[in-house]
């Protein structure tokens, strides 16, 4: 589905993407770990059109993604929830969610539907709908911000940092979601996270990206057994 080949990113003369290769097929829970500086949200701003890609290609169903704005991207049905999420702080739980279904804005029933879905999905939500982003706790921010990812309808979600500045329980009940909406839903997942025991055990498949490049990959549970990721990465 989402096929990237020989990648190539420099930024500000700094080449931070160095020549990677990954893939994302139909309906699958990727996830990507590695240390703090190592590429990771380069890779997702490329993906979604955010950064200029310099060499190689990405591919969404065979068709090159390279140098398509963020929001034709979008239109093909990918979505990014950013690392510090990113809200609209004095807008609305429900404005920031109507942001999402920009692409449909005139589909009012479309619109209305997804929001209850979102609000089925975080009740308290809906429950505080009206009070602005700003006002909540980083747990919930993250939801809306997920949610707000949810509206635009996306076959691939990807997510940046979930578990950033926030207690391991909320972080368990997001991965649980994020999760079920794999299962249930089909939706395709890419996440990109430090935490790299809790990515591990909630994903299918890893890459393992060190200092811009793709070092191991294969299934999550061979992943989170290697003696090299263990040392490096979960702290055994």
């Amino acid at each position: 589905m989402l096929d990237i080949q020989k990648l190539n990113v420099y930024i500000m003369g700094m080449h931070i993407i160095k020549g990677i290769s990954m893939q994302i097929k139909e309906g699958e829970f990727v996830s990507f770990i590695g240390a703090n500086g190592a590429g990771k949200s380069t890779l997702m701003r490329s993906i979604i059109g955010l950064q200029e890609v310099n060499s190689g290609v990405i591919s969404l169903n065979g068709e090159s993604l390279n140098g398509q704005r963020a929001d034709v991207i979008c239109q093909k049905r990918i979505a990014l929830v950013p690392e510090g999420r990113r809200l609209f702080g004095e807008m609305s739980v429900e404005e920031n969610l109507e942001m999402g279904a920009f692409s449909y804005r005139k589909d009012t029933a479309r619109i209305k539907k997804n929001l209850q879905k979102m609000y089925d999905l975080f009740p308290v939500l809906e429950q505080y709908k009206h009070r602005t982003a700003r006002t909540f706790s980083g747990g919930e921010q993250q939801m809306i911000t997920i949610s707000r990812g949810l509206m635009s309808e996306p076959r691939i979600l990807l997510v940046d940092e979930l578990s950033l500045g926030l207690a391991p329980k909320v972080v368990t009940m997001l991965l649980e979601v994020l999760k079920r909406l794999n299962e249930k839903e089909g939706i395709g997942i890419l996440l990109v996270e430090q935490n790299a025991a809790q990515a591990l055990r909630y994903s299918q498949r890893g890459y393992v990206m060190d200092n811009g490049r793709i070092t191991l990959e294969g299934a999550s549970d061979e992943l989170i057994n290697d003696p090299e990721v263990r040392k490096a990465y979960v702290g055994i």
